[in-house]
């Protein structure tokens, strides 16, 4: 039962009772005949409805109470309950916020990390050797007998070299010294002082290219190297590329070179394979061997036959020479012979 309608029936049992004693007593009033006996029995019946409707208001309280108790025990579990997931949800975002934080931190520590590891594999003097170490890394893939470490052409050496097919070789220049213009270049927001460091950063790679060209021995290789430089130098300077492919450079960044030098190596085996030296040695001798005899046929032979033929065509020349004389004459003494007066017959001479 709702406590409001407790409450009615409750107002409801009083007026009654009101009601009641107040007829009760107006009767007392108007009759004062009546024995004292009808008026104790009244009083008793409406002692006995005071009572019964005193219990059942006693019995409507409880109801409210143990509504009202049941109603709070229900709130409170509800309020519990959401309580509860309020501190799962709130345990939850903080784990979750947590994480975010922890995130960005190793985002900020691996940013810095590179950040300082573009530094060292872009800077100078011992800096050079860790962008050295970092394209060694990417060549120990080739296989052992691909690559050779420290080869020597004339008074200088190059860190590494493909061996190619026909025992030609590749130069791989890796060596870089200009930290300090890419530094600036990441800070600078200023239009001319990132046009002054680009153009350092070309200049620093055209330097790089000459110094490569010096490592390209005709007898050795095939007027190709390569000049590995940081992916930051290879973007900030495009305009070099086409110039170092023209001395004969491929200008690559590290994290191509790898791919790069593979292409290379495909083409060359595919295009440019090359005999060995015993094969074109021996090749040469045959071909030496063969213009030797066909000398000998031409000087023996060939001659012994032109100078027979030229016999031959000496006596045919005499001959025709003869011949065309012979003919000479003939048709003269044909022509004195039609030209001579025919002669009369003289009978006294005896004479025709």
């Amino acid at each position: 039962m709702s406590p409001e309608l407790g409450v009615a029936l409750l107002i409801s049992v009083l007026a009654l009772a009101a009601a009641t004693a107040a007829l009760l007593l107006g009767r007392g009033a108007r009759s004062t005949a009546s024995p004292p006996e009808g008026l104790a029995g009244q009083l008793d019946r409406l002692s006995t409805e005071v009572s019964r409707l005193g219990q059942s208001q006693e019995h409507l309280r409880r109801e409210i109470q143990q509504g009202r108790e049941d109603s709070l025990r229900g709130l409170a579990d509800v309020a519990q309950g959401l309580q509860g997931r309020m501190a799962t949800a709130q345990r939850e975002l903080a784990e979750v916020k947590a994480l975010e934080q922890a995130r960005s931190r190793q985002l900020d520590r691996a940013t810095d990390s590179l950040r300082r590891l573009e530094t060292i594999v872009a800077g100078s003097g011992s800096r050079g050797a860790a962008g050295e170490g970092i394209l060694s890394r990417a060549l120990s893939q080739l296989p052992p007998d691909l690559l050779e470490t420290n080869a020597a052409f004339g008074g200088r050496v190059v860190e590494y070299a493909l061996r190619l097919p026909g025992g030609r070789l590749l130069p791989i220049d890796c060596k870089w010294t200009s930290a300090a213009s890419l530094e600036r270049l990441e800070t600078t927001d200023d239009a001319a002082e990132r046009r002054r460091l680009l153009d350092q950063v070309a200049r620093d790679v055209r330097g790089r290219i000459r110094e490569v060209t010096k490592y390209l021995d005709p007898e050795r290789t095939l007027s190709l190297a390569v000049l590995a430089v940081p992916d930051a130098v290879h973007t900030a300077a495009p305009e070099t590329h086409a110039e170092g492919w023209r001395e004969g450079v491929l200008v690559v960044p590290w994290s191509l070179a790898l791919p790069f030098l593979l292409v290379l190596y495909r083409l060359a085996v595919r295009f440019g394979s090359t005999p060995e030296t015993g094969e074109l040695r021996e090749g040469l001798s045959r071909l030496a061997e063969s213009l030797r005899q066909m000398d000998e046929t031409v000087e023996g032979r060939v001659s012994r036959a032109l100078v027979q033929l030229g016999n031959a065509r000496d006596d045919l020349r005499a001959g025709l020479a003869g011949a065309r004389r012979t003919a000479q004459r003939l048709a003269v003494d044909a022509g004195d012979h039609d030209t001579a007066p025919a002669r009369s017959f003289d009978p006294s001479s005896g004479h025709g």
